[in-house]
């Protein structure tokens, strides 16, 4: 049965440390990854300082090289580049394993990682590897799909949960008086992230909701 598990990982023994050393503000937000036997190719976006500051620091940052900007707009980027150090581990579970990485995002001295594993097995293995070459990553939470073992409910993330809920409170699915913008201040994020998240939240919900059980009686609505 799939598995997902949360990971706090120190930045120091992962991607982009010096970078988010560099810029105390920046929040990195992994969008997709893809990976080979030597280096993992993510598309990732930025907030939290202007793109001209972030790609001077990550021009010096020994764990990235072929930096991309594929597309900014009002002081928010996204690029792709090779990682190349202290991503062993990430190497191993996509291509020895088959595990996903399906949320990534870090900000100063951390990052925390949301995977898919195929089964336990595949988790075990991941573990195994990360402890014998003494790297970092901590489980925080582990659930099925169908069956969380974590505070959340119906597959949210405790992000996506507060995202959802601070959106609620302040009435943003009701009034148009209320932006994005406004509900991502009170988050501390930017717009863009609180827009993926607040997506990856409603099919979730769908998927753990709708999709679970579906209501008695005819099609005849």
């Amino acid at each position: 049965m799939t598995l997902f598990g949360e990971f706090y990982v120190p930045a120091k023994s992962f991607a982009l440390y010096e970078t988010l050393q560099a810029l105390p503000d920046l929040v990195i937000e992994v969008e997709r990854a893809a990976a080979t036997d030597e280096i993992i190719t993510p598309y990732f976006s930025i907030a939290g300082c202007r793109p001209e500051e972030f790609e001077r620091a990550a021009e010096r940052d020994s764990s990235v090289a072929e930096l991309q900007k594929i597309d900014s707009l009002k002081g928010q980027a996204l690029y792709r580049a090779d990682w190349v150090v202290n991503v062993e581990s990430i190497i191993y579970a996509y291509t020895a394993i088959g595990s996903t990485i399906l949320e990534a995002s870090a900000q100063y001295d951390s990052w925390e990682l949301r995977m898919r594993f195929s089964d336990e097995e595949s988790l075990d293995r991941f573990s195994e590897y990360c402890f014998e070459r003494g790297i970092p990553f901590e489980l925080t939470k582990l659930y099925h799909q169908a069956n969380p073992r974590s505070e959340g409910r119906y597959g949210l993330t405790p992000k996506q949960h507060k995202a959802l809920v601070m959106a609620w409170e302040m009435d943003y699915f009701t009034s148009s008086k209320v932006t994005l913008v406004d509900v991502a201040e009170q988050l501390d994020i930017s717009a863009q992230a609180l827009s993926k998240r607040l997506s990856r939240a409603h099919d979730s919900l769908i998927e753990h909701t709708l999709m679970v059980t579906p209501p008695g009686g005819s099609d005849d609505g």
